[in-house]
């Protein structure tokens, strides 16, 4: 036997588009509005024809006590159906369209009524306050049954009291116009409801377009991914509004741009001060994988624009791969230094050879130490000069790449700088960027020199370094410290434009600054002064000059 089929079960509620839902709803608060504002309505509408009713028979009333003739022949005659009160009362009740006039003595006893037999007779409610000189309006139950009636007090020509006027409308009249009044008032509601019925289409329609038809369900668990992905990726996300203020920071954006929620609803400049990461994040500067400082950190940025008019960046931190690519350059700079000193020590060597076969054993001693002469000189002249060994390194390793370029690197006579660096990390950093954007700019021209100048007034530290290349037009001197500009092609590991803008970021941190100008002779002169570069300075017998000895040294062995 087949399997039995699994029986389908009927699910009732809610449909679960978001546009069927507020579709739904908005008809139910427009058909709710429209019932309560007609029944809103309807109430006061039956007590207003009452009232209308009410003064209405009140004042046939009073032009029926307004004629003289009435009163003197309620003085002069007796109630009868066919007396002259009754004739007058009958012709205003037909003149007037009222249900009856009933004109009354001070006994209470009818003078006229629309039912002639009823004359004659006492009236079937209370007269006293009539009679008492008040006028009364109400809606009660008589001998014609239920009417808006009202009732004023008769009064001869001297002013007197002698009897009373009521009259009497329909009930059922006031009924009926209130149920003729309801037709059209349910036309207009239909109609009222009708215009909202559409207005919730078209506004739903535009949050169906705007959602993108999907459920809440599915609007939630978007949501919640967002949230997921955005706080778990690790590039910083960045989004703007229309207007250009932050709408959204992701962790890692706050980590990469140094900055927390209180930045959101600002705009760029107002959380990150004026800047190249400012002005990308802006749109002030477009591109793909622009390049941005911030800080120390060297940021990727790219922005994109959305629907709305807002803009959504991405941040990738690639400090680390600008490290590894400038080590990168460095690495490839020492190569060909290296591949050049392979071939020259093979010169060398076979000099050396040629020299011993030959017998010339002195010239050969000769020989040797002036090549191994040249190294130490170079060395000993750093070190005497410099006492922080990471620098004197750097600079002694510079020498040897730019003598196989062809460049004479030298240090100024000036120079004097002791081993109280704060942060000789950093000054490796601000001179090695320095030194090789000279070698650059001097690679290729005729008497090629750079020249570098390092000394120490007091705890400052002021470095110079001038090249005999083409120099840097004014108009550029500070366009050249700002992130992403070069006059160089970008090497294979990334971009260009970072190493002055680095340069000025790590002055300016330490209350510093960067310039560049126009030096002696031409070229250019880049000057870094670094406050509170130096530690305070030792006594005199102090051990600076051990250190000073031990950082020569070891620069020697590295040189060798």
């Amino acid at each position: 036997m087949s399997p039995t089929p699994p029986v389908r079960r009927l699910r009732l509620g809610l449909p679960r588009r978001v546009f069927s839902q507020v579709l739904l709803m908005q008809l139910a608060i427009a058909a709710g509005v429209a019932v309560l504002a007609t029944g809103l309505f309807l109430a006061p509408l039956g007590e207003q024809l009452d009232d209308q009713a009410m003064r209405r028979a009140l004042a046939i009333a009073q032009t029926t006590a307004a004629v003289p003739q009435i009163a003197e022949d309620l003085r002069r005659t007796q109630p009868s159906a066919d007396g002259p009160v009754q004739r007058e009362a009958e012709r205003i009740r037909a003149a007037s369209g009222a249900e009856y006039v009933v004109v009354m003595d001070l006994r209470g006893v009818r003078w006229s009524h629309t039912e002639p037999q009823e004359v004659g007779g006492h009236v079937s409610t209370d007269p006293s306050e009539v009679l008492a000189g008040r006028e009364v309006m109400e809606i009660d139950n008589g001998t014609l049954g239920r009417s808006a009636r009202g009732k004023v007090p008769l009064r001869d020509s001297t002013g007197r009291i002698v009897g009373a006027v009521s009259v009497g409308i329909e009930y059922d009249s006031v009924r009926a116009r209130l149920i003729h009044a309801i037709p059209g008032l349910f036309a207009y509601a239909g109609g009222a409801l009708a215009v909202g019925a559409l207005a919730a289409w078209l506004i739903s329609r535009r949050v169906q377009r705007q959602t993108r038809d999907l459920a809440f369900s599915d609007i939630s668990a978007l949501l919640a991914e967002r949230e997921a992905m955005l706080h778990g990726i690790r590039e910083g996300v960045v989004a703007l509004d229309r207007t250009g203020r932050v709408r959204l920071l992701n962790d890692e954006a706050q980590r990469l741009l140094g900055i927390g929620d209180e930045a959101v609803g600002r705009s760029p400049d107002e959380a990150l001060g004026e800047g190249r990461t400012s002005d990308v994040l802006a749109g002030r500067v477009t591109g793909t994988d622009l390049v941005a400082v911030r800080g120390q950190r060297v940021l990727v940025v790219n922005r994109m624009p959305t629907d709305d008019g807002g803009a959504v960046a991405t941040l990738r931190d690639r400090t680390e791969l600008e490290q590894l690519g400038r080590e990168l350059d460095s690495t490839h700079g020492l190569i060909d230094a290296l591949r050049a000193q392979d071939h020259e020590h093979a010169n060398r060597m076979h000099t050396l050879l040629g020299l011993l076969e030959l017998g010339m054993y002195d010239d050969a001693v000769d020989f040797v130490g002036e090549v191994v002469g040249d190294h130490r000189a170079t060395a000993e002249q750093v070190t005497e000069k410099i006492g922080d060994p990471l620098l004197a390194a750097l600079l002694v390793g510079k020498a040897t790449v730019a003598a196989e370029r062809g460049v004479a690197l030298r240090i100024s006579e000036g120079t004097r700088l002791p081993d109280r660096l704060v942060d000789p990390r950093g000054l490796v950093t601000v001179v090695g960027n320095l030194v090789d954007n000279a070698l650059d700019a001097v690679a290729g021209a005729s008497h090629a020199r750079v020249e570098v100048e390092l000394r120490a007034e007091g705890r400052t530290a002021v470095l110079r370094v001038r090249d005999t290349g083409p120099g840097v037009p004014a108009e550029q001197h500070e366009l050249i410290f700002t992130e992403g500009w070069s006059t160089k092609k970008p090497p294979a590991h990334g971009k260009r434009g970072i190493g002055l803008s680095l340069v000025r970021r790590l002055a300016e941190r330490q209350g510093g600054r960067a310039s560049v100008s126009d030096a002696y002779g031409g070229g250019a002169e880049f000057t870094v002064v670094l406050p509170e570069a130096l530690t305070e300075a030792l006594t005199e017998a102090g051990p600076e000059p051990a250190l000073a000895a031990s950082a020569r040294s070891t620069v020697e062995e590295e040189a060798r």
